[in-house]
């Protein structure tokens, strides 16, 4: 395994990144212990989850397994998503920010939270209280990182520019969607991230399943979570999205990799990623993700890659400019 600087924190990673969204869900406790002592056995340091996944049972199942090895590994949780019947149980507010933090440190047994995500932009709350807030759980040291996860670039940079007019705590990571059918990180997330030096964590590289090799313009699988799941159909519902993954594992299938390592790999290959964000149900599909370990992601293979999904356009729209 591999290890790289988080953005400015000088914290090292592993190169990839577990999700334990799973955990608790689709995975019962025994699965996320099997695949939680694989993700060490390979080098795995690095581990992200939320307050919501499973209601908070996979904050849970996290909690118990990084018991005797907390020190040696690097946790993330999100705040944002409904926690509860109240109407103020859910957003940005200062207010569940602070109830959110408290219930997911008891979740996960821990006296603090690496990198602290912010699940999604509140547009009902302003900014500054947000930060002030994630600043004050710096001070009080129950977080160490303040990040976003599914926000904008203009919401990132317009974040960045308060915390340091301010005084606080800045956003020292990002999660954006990035796979080789959903490209729109490249326009300003990613070299927003790479001017800013922040770590870039993407989440989803196989597409929910898209890029595995079981679907394609023909192919769909009778089960899985683009089938079952309505956020994922609705999200990779695209027509041109399953040409794009029957190209994909055509290439993959003629070059001998698993079409899931290659994904993987070529979402790590991207200078601004720090670590993909790797998900399973069980080991035979984290297999296939910690197989892109041994991929080597040369400039010209992933141009190659690159090539089979449509590239989106500039932030300008200027394509006459484009080099």
């Amino acid at each position: 395994m591999e290890y790289k600087l988080l953005g400015n924190t000088g914290v090292k990673v592993s190169t990839l990144c577990f999700g334990t969204m799973s955990f608790g869900d689709t995975a019962d406790e025994k699965t996320s212990a099997d695949m939680f002592n694989r993700c060490r056995e390979v080098g795995i340091n690095f581990f992200d989850c939320a307050n919501v996944y499973a209601g908070g049972r996979s904050e849970e199942i996290l909690g118990d397994l990084i018991a005797d090895c907390r020190d040696e590994l690097v946790i993330t949780t999100k705040v944002f998503g409904s926690t509860g019947p109240d109407i103020n149980a859910g957003g940005l507010s200062r207010r569940h920010i602070t109830s959110a933090i408290e219930a997911s440190l008891k979740r996960l047994k821990t006296d603090r939270v690496d990198v602290y995500f912010l699940h999604k932009f509140d547009e009902n709350t302003p900014i500054e209280e947000t930060l002030r807030a994630l600043d004050d759980l710096v001070e009080a040291g129950k977080i160490l990182y303040p990040a976003a996860s599914n926000f904008a670039a203009w919401q990132v940079a317009k974040a960045l520019g308060i915390s340091a007019k301010e005084g606080l705590a800045r956003f020292e990571c990002l999660q954006p969607m990035y796979n080789v059918v959903k490209r729109q990180a490249e326009v300003e997330i990613l070299p927003m991230a790479q001017s800013e030096n922040l770590g870039v964590i993407p989440y989803s590289p196989l597409g929910g399943g898209l890029l595995t090799g079981k679907y394609g313009t023909q192919k769909r699988p009778d089960k899985g979570r683009l089938v079952e799941n309505r956020m994922y159909s609705t999200r990779y519902g695209v027509d041109v999205y399953y040409e794009v993954a029957e190209r994909f594992t055509d290439f993959a299938q003629e070059h001998n990799w698993e079409p899931a390592s290659l994904a993987v790999a070529w979402v790590a290959s991207h200078p601004a990623v720090t670590a993909p964000i790797i998900g399973a149900r069980n080991l035979d599909q984290l297999e296939g993700s910690l197989k892109s370990l041994d991929i080597d992601m040369t400039p010209e293979l992933r141009a190659e890659i690159s090539a089979l999904s449509p590239e989106p356009p500039p932030a300008t729209d200027r394509l006459e400019e484009k080099s």
